[in-house]
């Protein structure tokens, strides 16, 4: 009885942890760049649960979205993917 007690325990606690993670809760246009070989993208922020906010990057007509400022590391081909990435990441 008392292991099914710690085992149920544990299970709420491992559950209850996936949630305080930081989601996306809005993601906001800032401005269009261009890089020093002239390759476009767009910059936009991405505001967490957390209270952080971080920067993403859209690429090659909004088709890769990158997490960082003029950054092409940590890309994903939907928005939200790279907004959640980037939020784990805050």
């Amino acid at each position: 009885m008392n292991l099914i007690k710690v085992t149920a325990a544990a299970a709420l606690l491992t559950v209850s942890a996936g949630s305080f993670a930081a989601k996306p809760t809005s993601i906001v246009f800032q401005a269009n760049g261009e890089t020093s070989d002239g390759t476009p993208y767009a910059e936009y922020v991405v505001k967490c649960s957390n209270g952080k906010q971080m920067p993403l990057t859209a690429w090659d007509k909004r088709r890769k979205w990158c997490v960082g400022e003029a950054s092409t590391d940590g890309c994903e081909k939907k928005q939200i993917k790279a907004a959640k990435a980037a939020c784990d990441a805050s």
